[in-house]
């Protein structure tokens, strides 16, 4: 049985998932805005004489419209089978999964995993330090390595690929929504940056393609920045990326560039993208990853500044309250930074040459 609601998880069903004696829990709902597809709930056990002292439940959200886009873009099964299927493949980076269930096609899910709660957060708008970020590229590399081309098998053809059908349907959408961005937040950005927005929103399918083809494939988190990630005490280099449920296969210069151009101040990426980029590389090889330089990173990592981060920006932009004022900042600051960083790399020329 997969309780539907948290009232549901009783003492009972958590004693025979985590296999001890619960005579009563308390529970707290956390991550208030940014589960949009999930409730999420620190659950302390009693007695906490035995491990684990407290859990975390992930549930579907309770809005129901929330609940049917998760459905409609299968995001709840994919984090479910990523747990229970890809994680136990990872050895780094990764909460421990206590138990993960989904009646398929629905929204009836659960997740019951490892309480990270002690772990410090950092805010989009605050951005991540130089320290932190490379403990971050060090593990998000060491994922990626695990996959590292093997994600054009058919066996993996459950996890959506970044040419296919989804991307289609996004770009369609990036297109339709552009006069809607222009109107509320080209006050925000320069004349150049809604220019680049503009081609963008008409090209992402195109550059997906262009990075698809040249680069070798492997598993991506597709929402990867600073929100979704955890980091130990300072002098730590700990790191535990989280939510899952976005998934996909491609290159993974992906996930690095969402990463620094959105979830690292632009002064700051400035000063150490170059120095960052290399020490992904470095552990890529170190966790035995063969035939792809150095420079054949560099030229995808450029084109994928045209990627995630922009359409992300977009769709948050699209869908946000404008009365929301501490909302609206956060939009602003990933609006402006990954348009800066795909600027900064030449985006415009890159996606004029796509047109022609």
């Amino acid at each position: 049985m997969i309780p539907k609601t948290i009232e549901e998880v009783t003492p009972k069903w958590l004693s025979k998932i985590l296999d001890i004696e619960i005579t009563d829990m308390g529970v707290i709902k956390i991550g208030e805005g940014i589960g949009l597809l999930g409730d999420i709930y620190k659950v302390d056990l009693y007695p906490g004489d035995r491990l684990p002292k407290s859990v975390v439940v992930k549930l579907p959200s309770s809005f129901e419209e929330n609940r049917q886009q998760g459905i409609a873009l299968g995001m709840f099964e994919a984090e479910v089978r990523f747990y229970n299927q890809l994680g136990p493949m990872v050895n780094v980076g990764l909460p421990k999964i206590y138990h993960a269930d989904i009646v398929e096609g629905t929204a009836d899910f659960i997740i019951v995993m490892e309480d990270l709660s002690d772990l410090r957060m950092v805010t989009q708008s605050d951005g991540m330090g130089a320290i932190q970020t490379e403990s971050a590229v060090r593990v998000l590399a060491k994922i990626h390595s695990v996959w590292w081309g093997k994600m054009e098998s058919h066996e993996f053809d459950w996890i959506p690929s970044m040419i296919g059908p989804r991307i289609e349907f996004v770009t369609q959408s990036l297109s339709d929504m552009f006069p809607r961005f222009a109107e509320n937040f080209g006050e925000y950005i320069s004349s150049e940056a809604l220019h680049l927005y503009e081609l963008f929103s008409k090209n992402y399918l195109n550059v997906n393609k262009v990075l698809a083809a040249r680069s070798p494939w492997t598993l991506v988190h597709q929402d990867c920045r600073v929100e979704n990630m955890l980091f130990g005490e300072i002098g730590s280099d700990y790191v535990a990326v989280i939510d899952w449920q976005g998934i996909g296969r491609g290159p993974s210069s992906y996930d690095l560039a969402y990463l620094l151009g959105g979830s690292v101040e632009t002064d700051l990426r400035r000063q150490h993208e170059d120095q960052w980029i290399s020490i992904y590389h470095k552990t890529l090889l170190e966790e035995g990853v063969l035939n792809y330089s150095i420079q054949e990173l560099r030229e995808d990592y450029r084109i994928s500044h045209l990627q995630g981060g922009l359409a992300t920006a977009m769709f948050t932009a699209g869908s946000l309250n404008l009365n929301n004022e501490r909302g609206l900042q956060l939009v602003v600051t990933m609006v402006q930074r990954h348009a800066q960083a795909a600027l900064d790399h030449n985006g415009i020329q890159l996606l004029e040459e796509l047109e022609r």
